[in-house]
Parts: C-alpha cells; structure tokens; sequence
C-alpha cells in the first residue's frame, strides 16, 4: 500500500493562526478566563476582566491605531512639492502593490476593488498623472485569497483603463505575497529602462515592502522611493480619536498584522 502524502495547506495554516492572534480573539479570550475566575470567587478574575475589556475599547479606535503605527516606525510622505522635479525624468515608473479585491460585486456585474486596493490605485494614478511615469501594478491570488478565481491585476486593470481611463503599463499577476511582489516586478520593471521607482503602499505596510524592494531593486541598479498612502496628521487629540469605530478597529488590525508578518518575515 503506498502511503499518503499530506499536502501542507498553508493558506489555511495562516487563517488560522490570525484568527488566534488578531485582534479582538486575545483580548475576547482574556474577557472569558477573567469571567471564569471571577465566578469561582477569585479577585483577580476581576483585573482580568476589567484589562479584557479596556483593551477591546482602545483596540477599535483611531489613536491606538495612530500610536501603533508611529511605534512600528511610520514612514513620512512623498511631498507633492517633489513631484514637479520627477517629472522632468524618464526613466521612472509608479508601482502599486495589491491590497485585495472582491471576486464579484453584484452592483458593478464583476470583480471590485477591497477599500485598501482602491485607495493605493487612486493614490497611484494620482501621482503617475502628476509625474508624467507610467503605472504599473503588482499582485496575483493571496495565499489566503482562497476564493479568487482572477488575479488582482487584472480586476485593477480593467478598473484603472474603465474609471481611471489610465492604463496600467505593467500588471504584474502572479505574485502571492509582497516579497513575490518584489521579485516578479522589478525585473520586469528593469528590462524596460526603469531606473526609479514610486512604490505605493499604505503606511503600516511600507517598512515591509521596502525590505523586499531595496535589495532587489540595488541588484537591479534601481531606487525605491516610498510613496505611502494612509498617512493622518494627528488622529490622538479629539474624543472621537479615542473612541471605537469600524475605522480605528481596521487600522489597529491592519497594523498589528503587518507586525506580525514583518516578525514572520513575510
């Protein structure tokens, strides 16, 4: 009888695993063993408690996500007063990396754009038009994009020529991750006389895509120049900073993800 051999799923490893560490599973779980020592009498169980539910407060607002960020080494943004200079070059190219798409919106009768994606491709138009480079895009099927059936890059393609009416000049469709990113990209940017590059991220992620773009693009000959995206001016001092929302919860998870997948080296 010829054995089995298990295939290693490691998209779902990966799912599994955010669920434990992400937030809200930690501080929800911390919640249930604060209640069930408090039930059985014990003090502590109160702290516990009180610490469960303090944390779930602060971990769905806008100032813990601002706090998290400068922590993890927020990058500064791309001036605009820069741009006019780059423009008189030749030999540059916008690159934006894929944060998600949806594989079918009903309302549009096809793929769509998750809101991470739509704000780095309008960000990547909006310098490409301003700096005269040509647009390029990288991204495929995510490790945990189990659903997709199409790539990003192509969903992006057809958004960027349809509603931006700016073809992307490359669309890079096979990379599953942001160092497969780098490595399917950059070649092909380099073998069409790209020297520069403007790599549109969001701000959490670009400390990350930077350590997979430097070294590839030195090899190459080339520069990468930060261009995030997502950046706030303050986001600490108003009462609305410091409470909960759907806003301040994503960031706060999209932060402490990239931490994590920056300690994985991913």
């Amino acid at each position: 009888m010829i054995p089995t051999v298990m295939h290693f799923d490691y998209s779902a490893l990966k799912t599994v695993l955010l669920l434990v560490v992400m937030p809200p599973a930690p501080l929800l779980l911390l919640a249930a063993w604060g209640g069930w020592r408090l039930r059985r009498g014990r003090r502590a169980g109160a702290a516990l408690l009180a610490v469960a539910l303090l944390g779930l407060w602060l971990s769905a607002t806008d100032a813990v996500g601002e706090l998290l960020s400068r922590a993890a080494g927020q990058p500064a943004a791309l001036s605009p007063d820069a741009l006019p200079a780059l423009r008189a070059q030749t030999d540059g190219a916008v690159l934006v990396l894929g944060g998600g798409v949806r594989q079918h919106a009903p309302e549009f009768g096809g793929g769509s754009l998750k809101e991470i994606t739509r704000e780095r491709l309008a960000y990547g138009v909006w310098l490409a038009r301003r700096t005269g480079w040509p647009l390029a895009f990288t991204g495929g099927i995510g490790w945990t994009a189990t659903e997709l059936r199409q790539p990003e890059a192509a969903v992006v393609a057809r958004v960027a020529a349809e509603d931006y009416q700016l073809p992307l000049r490359w669309a890079e469709a096979k990379s599953r991750d942001t160092r497969e990113n780098a490595l399917n990209t950059l070649p092909v940017l380099a073998a069409a006389g790209v020297k520069q590059v403007l790599l549109v991220t969001h701000e959490s992620h670009m400390r990350r895509a930077l350590r997979a773009f430097e070294p590839e693009a030195a090899r190459l000959g080339m520069t990468v120049r930060a261009a995030p995206v997502g950046l706030q001016d303050d986001a600490l001092s108003s009462l609305d900073d410091w409470c909960p929302s759907v806003s301040g919860f994503a960031r706060v998870r999209y932060v402490v993800y990239e931490a994590l997948a920056w300690w994985a080296g991913r």
